[in-house]
């Protein structure tokens, strides 16, 4: 659950809005307003929270079979505080939340062979038992021929040292077909000195695609044989919170609107997937929130005929 500054009361404290939010879930969000099928695999608490968190994927149209409830943790909170630019600063409730409690017992494992594309994060590899039910999931979805999704999504207050958090973004790489990074991400996990040596590195590692988002500059997609930054949509950005995630939900849905393998896409269809992403971004930004800011499918295929894409 997201709180994120809403303004100050009349005394001038700071209020903070509940907001449902969480990489997956803002991604998924895309994909359910794009009208794809969508499930959601973690475990919320036996409280408020989790009990609205639910609801909100429920009122999006994503199935909640997979979404455990349990009452002996507390559902994560993250307060974001924004600077200026819409640029976010953390702080997490989370010590530990339910969502790091998920064990590999309680995983559907027909929901998880059954689906086209399986994405995940890399906060569910922060603690056990999520890491390892996290991992099998993957592998799971792999082998029955699903295309892998990886977003590393660094937050360092909830690894116990860069170190350990590089090491662990690092081991699931091998297991994606495609995979989104900010361009600081692509330097931690690489060492690299640019975005762009970076993405050969992390290429080199498995992935068959990679984007690395640049901000307000747009994106760089990279795969074996082509990089092209692809410029965002001018926007003014209120809040930044699912940017990246509503970002690569559109990519994902462009690619499955493609219904191709990832390797026999051509460049042109790479980059309209691209494109695609950044309007879902371009208007992600314009509003508080993760889920509540996800635009929908007529609003991005409005601006991008605005835009002339």
């Amino acid at each position: 659950m997201d709180f994120t500054e809403a303004g100050y009361s009349q005394d001038g404290r700071k209020l903070f809005e509940q907001n449902p939010g969480g990489a997956p879930a803002n991604l998924l969000t895309v994909a359910s307003h794009f009208g794809y099928r969508t499930s959601f695999i973690g475990k919320v608490g036996a409280d408020m929270h989790g009990a609205f968190l639910k609801k909100t994927l429920e009122k999006e149209s994503i199935n909640t079979d997979a979404v455990i409830e349990d009452p002996a943790y507390f559902t994560t909170l993250a307060f974001v505080e924004n600077d200026e630019t819409g640029e976010r600063k953390f702080s997490f409730a989370r010590k530990p939340g339910a969502d790091t409690q998920l064990r590999k017992e309680e995983l559907d494992q027909t929901l998880i062979s059954d689906c086209k594309i399986f994405h995940f994060g890399s906060l569910s590899l922060t603690d056990e038992p999520t890491e390892g039910a996290t991992i099998k999931a993957a592998k799971m979805a792999k082998e029955a021929g699903a295309l892998i999704s990886y977003d590393p999504n660094y937050r360092p207050s909830l690894w116990k040292s860069k170190e350990i958090a590089v090491e662990k973004m690092r081991s699931v790489i091998e297991l994606a077909d495609v995979m989104k990074v900010s361009d600081e991400e692509s330097i931690l996990l690489t060492g690299a000195e640019s975005y762009e040596d970076a993405a050969d590195r992390l290429l080199a590692m498995g992935s068959k695609l990679l984007a690395v988002s640049l901000g307000e500059k747009g994106v760089l997609m990279a795969t074996q044989n082509r990089k092209e930054i692809i410029k965002a949509f001018k926007t003014k950005a209120v809040d930044t919170t699912g940017a990246g995630d509503s970002f690569w939900g559109g990519v994902l849905c462009g690619i499955l609107s493609l219904n191709k393998p990832i390797e026999k896409l051509e460049w042109e269809e790479i980059r309209k997937c691209a494109v695609l992403g950044n309007a879902v971004a371009g208007l992600c930004v314009q509003k508080r929130g993760g889920i509540p800011a996800i635009p929908s499918k007529e609003e991005v295929l409005a601006l991008m005929q605005k835009s002339g894409c």
